[in-house]
């Protein structure tokens, strides 16, 4: 049984994606533990890591996403594992997925070194498994050049086996394979993969958003599988709007308060996949049966229009259960894109 720690260099590099696209494109028997829950989810009263949940049920596991892993904060392990209980309990939970399995995926927190004091970092994980360790690394050029040279002349994988790096969202990748790729490998380093950037996977859809923004859906709740491609703030006049090339783009969403009755019925007439009604007030009646006749969702939040922009600039699109297009996606690029000889 092989077992394998994925980490990165740095935050959101990709690795669940990876994960993910790895299992479904590998004819293996595979399982997956988290042991140190970073991306943090209380649902039914339990703790659980979004991420464990989110593989658990892709791949239809038996275990329950809490059972994945053995803590979520530092504070709490610190006082209560030293390494050598944390070696057991790590150790423990790997003896809990590995029966009638060929591979086991360890994901480590959200970087390489995300939970080395508390003995659960990705070197550490490696070491008390004895298993083998895959880099995830993305970035522009120079990012990914200095995270590639840095692992190998900075950072101590001690007694963990070094499987190989595989390079994850690389803008303009058929250049870097040409310019940089044969220095790289002359270094010595192992690169299992060049995948490219894809625009598609950074987009979300309406219901993910609704998910994120605690909204209440008022229309339309059977048509939030939209993926959005823009995101527009409705706060200035109609006609300022409709000046505005981007008002017309195909799937868009429109945050604007719901006393914009204005705003609400231009956006509805324009190509629009979800309206965002801020300040928790409701439009009226004629508008709301607009919309549902349309079969445009209506979003209902209670803070208001800058607050909530401000709060879906900052969200990473999490890839969710849902998201059969983009799954599907995933695993032809890991096809298409990672040497998969190197995990046979």
């Amino acid at each position: 049984m092989e077992k394998l720690v994925i980490t990165s260099m740095r935050q959101n590099a990709g690795k669940t994606s990876m994960i993910i696209g790895l299992a479904k494109a590998l004819n293996k028997r595979l399982n997956y533990i988290k042991p140190f829950g970073d991306n943090i989810l209380y649902r039914k009263k339990r703790l659980w890591d979004y991420d464990a949940a989110l593989i658990a049920s892709i791949l239809n596991l038996e275990e329950a996403p809490e059972d994945m892993s053995i803590g979520f904060n530092h504070s709490r392990l610190l006082y209560i594992l030293d390494r050598e209980s944390t070696n057991v309990k790590v150790n423990e939970l790997l003896s809990c997925v590995s029966r009638d399995v060929d591979m086991i995926f360890v994901e480590s927190g959200k970087d390489i070194s995300y939970g080395v004091s508390v003995y659960l970092d990705a070197i550490s994980l490696a070491s008390f498994l004895d298993a083998k360790l895959l880099v995830v690394i993305s970035g522009n050029e120079e990012t990914v050049l200095d995270d590639i040279m840095f692992l190998m002349n900075h950072i101590n994988i001690g007694e963990a086996t070094f499987k190989g790096v595989i390079l994850n969202k690389i803008p303009n990748a058929a250049d870097f394979v040409d310019i940089h790729l044969p220095k790289i490998k002359l270094a010595g380093i192992n690169i299992l993969g060049v995948i490219p950037y894809y625009d598609e996977l950074t987009k979300f859809s309406v219901n993910y958003l609704a998910d994120r923004l605690f909204a209440k859906v008022i229309t339309c709740e059977s048509h939030l599988n939209r993926v959005i491609n823009k995101i527009l703030i409705g706060s200035m006049s109609v006609s300022a709007a409709k000046a505005n090339p981007l008002f017309y783009q195909e799937n868009k969403v429109i945050i604007t308060s719901g006393d914009r009755s204005d705003m609400i019925n231009a956006a509805m007439e324009n190509n629009t996949a979800a309206i965002i009604l801020t300040n928790n007030i409701l439009p009226p009646q004629d508008i709301i049966s607009k919309a549902t006749e349309l079969e445009i969702p209506l979003l209902l939040v209670t803070s208001d229009t800058y607050s909530i922009a401000k709060q879906i600039d900052s969200m990473e699109p999490l890839l969710t259960k849902d998201d059969e297009s983009k799954i599907t996606l995933i695993e032809q690029i890991i096809r298409r894109h990672v040497n998969l000889n190197e995990f046979q």
